[in-house]
């Protein structure tokens, strides 16, 4: 039964800000959900405590009504922010601990709290203890130690404004509701045109619910962005590091916007066993891979969201000796900008992508390679490359016809071996360069 405290959460604060998704562009409101199936003992909430110099959100809370077990994968970037640098030590003192100790994700957006120094690492712990301070509001008890987590983004150098913060909590309000978890997916946006927030139920008798936020500065190499994942499954923490360790070489770590990796990457999964379904070995590999498709669905809306993006494009590599020859040759064409501009301009230079196939590090029999391109509408491919010759001469009637689709895939089969990758990207416009070259102001 909720306290009076949780209660009282649950009910004021509603002058809040709109979350209807017809404010965001008419492109992207088929990607915003309308409802959902949301994990059993998760709340969300969203404000505007004042850090963004417009007024818009800036504040979110994912709140668990119990102790939940947490993984985290982090930006590899050696300037990694305040926040990261605070979020894998506590973690780490979960694990060695062996106990459940998370009850909050506390974000900011605004504010990258990157490159900040001694003073940064300050501000990411009282940006904890503030979370703690809410959780203790909420369960109407004290919190013992650390308990939150927290993630900030946007403008790096700055320091952050954590008195905005800790009034912000002391006002925000937190449901289990659909509006509520669309509260905290908008606060999290900075240069994003859409809120990011999947939900799904699950045939185990659990759910999954996930925000995450990013559009530019998206290139893998664990993490690529802020996201947190809550379910209710009950998972002992060696099962969620194997799973998120899996799931996240097969999603966020397999999309590229730009090329660039930023200070603060991090992902999230949150597991509190609400839902009383236990998941033990037999039912692993069934959860793992709900797990890393549910990710790379969350990804592929960062993809879609890419800023200054016209194109959402399917790198697909088959036929390789191992997952990492695969994932190596599907990255190469993910990022080459060569490739990203001729999808732009719909232009069928074939000749880009198979350089980059060449050019990736990766063994190959040039003799066996195959290469197409397949329409998003589900219509017929074109044949590029058959057995790494060309296929001539190139039907541009049928290249135009796909190229001028939002959804393309490209396929290449190496002709060596069993194992697939896939790379989710976008296309690489002028709008881009406009975003980026004034997006301090």
């Amino acid at each position: 039964m909720l306290s009076s405290h949780m209660r009282s959460l649950r009910t004021v604060g509603r002058r809040l800000f709109n979350t209807d998704a017809s404010q965001f562009p008419a492109a992207k409101q088929r990607f915003i959900p309308t409802s959902g199936n949301y994990p059993k003992g998760f709340y969300a909430g969203g404000s505007a405590c004042g850090i963004k110099k417009n007024g818009k959100p800036d504040l979110a809370v994912l709140l668990s009504d119990r102790p939940a077990v947490a993984s985290a994968v982090f930006t590899t970037n050696q300037f990694c922010a305040a926040p990261v640098q605070f979020d894998r030590q506590l973690i780490n003192g979960a694990r060695e601990a062996g106990a459940p100790i998370v009850r909050a994700v506390v974000t900011n957006s605004g504010c990258a709290n990157a490159v900040t120094g001694k003073q940064g690492l300050v501000d990411a712990k009282l940006m904890s203890e503030a979370g703690d301070r809410f959780v203790s509001r909420f369960s109407g008890s004290a919190v013992g130690g650390s308990s939150s987590l927290v993630m900030s983004t946007g403008v790096i150098g700055q320091s952050l404004p954590v008195e905005k913060i800790s009034t912000g909590l002391d006002g925000l309000e937190v449901g289990e509701g659909h509006d509520m978890w669309m509260r905290a997916a908008v606060a999290h946006m900075t240069t994003d045109t859409f809120p990011k927030l999947l939900s799904r139920r699950y045939q185990g008798g659990f759910s999954m619910a996930g925000i995450t936020k990013g559009a530019g500065m998206i290139h893998p190499n664990m993490a690529t962005l802020l996201g947190t994942i809550c379910t209710d499954a009950n998972v002992s923490q060696e099962m969620l590091d194997r799973a998120l360790k899996y799931a996240v070489a097969r999603s966020f770590n397999a999309i590229s916007v730009d090329g660039d990796m930023s200070t603060n990457d991090t992902i999230a999964v949150l597991a509190n066993g609400a839902s009383g379904a236990v998941i033990g070995e037999e039912g692993f590999v069934e959860f793992r891979d709900a797990l890393t498709e549910f990710m790379a669905e969350l990804a592929a809306l960062v993809v879609r969201d890419g800023e200054g993006a016209t194109k959402f494009i399917t790198v697909e590599v088959r036929g390789a000796r191992s997952f990492d020859d695969a994932k190596r040759v599907a990255s190469t064409i993910a990022t080459s900008s060569l490739v990203k501009t001729a999808f732009y301009g719909q232009d069928a230079n074939w000749g880009r992508i198979l350089c980059a196939v060449g050019y990736a590090g990766v063994e190959l029999d040039t003799g066996a390679v195959d290469m197409s391109i397949w329409p998003g509408d589900g219509g017929r491919p074109l044949v590029l490359v058959e057995k790494g010759e060309p296929r001539l001469p190139l039907d541009e009637v049928r290249a135009k016809e796909i190229l001028v689709l939002e959804d393309v895939k490209v396929v290449v089969d190496l002709g060596v071996g069993q194992e697939m990758a896939r790379m989710y990207t976008c296309d690489l416009s002028h709008d881009y360069v406009s975003i980026n070259a004034d997006y301090r102001s």
